[in-house]
Formats: structure tokens, C-alpha cells, sequence
């Protein structure tokens, strides 16, 4: 069965509508970010690590729509920059906010937007669209945390510098969890369809 709930997502089919929903919501995955950075894995010679909060990113966007997706990582970025231990090795405060990686947790913030923006559009329905929609999220995180990068570190001069240490280590992280984020939407999508079938919606 087609699913039938154009510039909605799976969130808003699923979750009724109320503020109270939608500030648990992005709270719930603002705390789930902040989980999945826990699980982290240091590259040698650069300052950012390998962790879980890409896979988060973009399930957040496409979950939830640009405007929450964006919201619920802007909350993530706020509650560490207040000096929660939410950031990667529990860290927190206004220097791990805006310091070497402060770029890709800004990036998390427009990335989720632009995913969003995508499933509203539908392109999180099916493999062959959500896919690409994943792969334009994570290429964003990128767009600004490797010149944040560059700018942060002395030892990082130039942009095959940067790439080097901001991007090349995780390109295959970054693929397996695109593909599992681009495997599980159009799965929940089918469920849903599925479920409301059977009940007659």
C-alpha cells in the first residue's frame, strides 16, 4: 500500500499533535543524541572522534520534519553548551561547544533541517530516495565541521589537512550508517501503512 501522507513524517502520522508532544519529541532525541555520543571510538591524530550521533542526526530530520529535527539538535548543542556531559567523552561547556568540533555540532543542527526538509518531501518513503536524503544530511555536517576544523586546530593549516583529519576516517562509519538509516525509514513507513490498513484508516 502507498503511503498516503504527503509533507507529513512519520512523527506527525504517528505521534498526535499537541506542544506537549512536540517538545518531547525533540527532547527525547536532543537525549538520544547525547546517548549515542557515548558511543565513541578516538582516530588517531585528529581531535574528533568516531560516535553514534550522525545515525541520530538524521533519524531525528527525517522523524521528525526540518523545523523539530533542527529544534531537537539545537537543544542537544544548548544543554551541552551549558555544561551538560552530553558531547563525546561526557563533555560539556561553552569551549567543547564551540571548539574543534563545534562545527559538526552545528552542522547536526542544519543537517537535521535539510533531512527533514527531504522527508517532508517524501524522499524518506523507499530505499532509493531516502538514501540519497541521508547522504545530503551527513555531506552538510561536513560542509561545516571540516573548515571549523581547519580554523580551530594550528596544526591544521590547510584543507587536505582537514579533510584528512575531519573527514576521510569516518567515510566508511558514515556510509553504514546512512544505509541503515536509509533501510530503516522506508521500513517504519511500510509498518505504519500496514497498521492503518489493518485498521481500517
Amino acid at each position: 500500500m502507498q503511503t498516503t501522507y504527503p509533507s507529513r513524517t512519520i512523527a506527525q502520522v504517528v505521534v498526535p499533535r499537541s506542544t506537549v508532544n512536540t517538545i518531547a519529541l525533540m527532547v527525547g532525541f536532543a537525549l538520544l543524541t547525547a546517548l549515542a555520543a557515548q558511543i565513541k571510538f578516538a582516530v588517531p591524530g585528529t581531535p574528533v572522534p568516531i560516535t553514534g550521533q550522525t545515525f541520530v542526526v538524521l533519524l531525528s530530520g527525517a522523524a521528525l520534519g526540518s523545523r523539530m529535527g533542527a529544534g531537537s539538535q539545537a537543544i542537544y548543542w544548548a544543554m551541552g553548551a551549558i555544561g551538560l556531559p552530553f558531547y563525546a567523552d561526557a563533555s560539556g561547556g561553552w569551549e567543547a561547544a564551540t571548539g574543534a568540533t563545534g562545527g559538526y555540532l552545528i552542522g547536526f543542527i542544519v543537517a537535521a533541517w535539510v533531512v527533514g526538509a527531504l522527508a517532508e518531501r517524501g524522499q524518506d518513503r523507499t530505499v532509493a530516495s531516502a538514501i540519497p536524503a541521508f547522504l545530503a544530511g551527513n555531506a552538510v555536517i561536513y560542509l561545516f565541521g571540516v573548515p571549523w576544523l581547519m580554523a580551530s586546530v594550528d596544526s591544521i593549516d590547510t584543507m587536505t589537512g582537514a579533510l584528512a583529519a575531519g573527514f576521510t576516517p569516518f567515510v566508511i562509519g558514515d556510509i553504514i550508517k546512512v544505509v541503515l538509516a536509509g533501510l530503516l525509514l522506508p521500513a517504519a513507513w511500510k509498518l505504519v501503512d500496514k497498521t492503518r490498513s489493518n485498521e481500517g484508516l
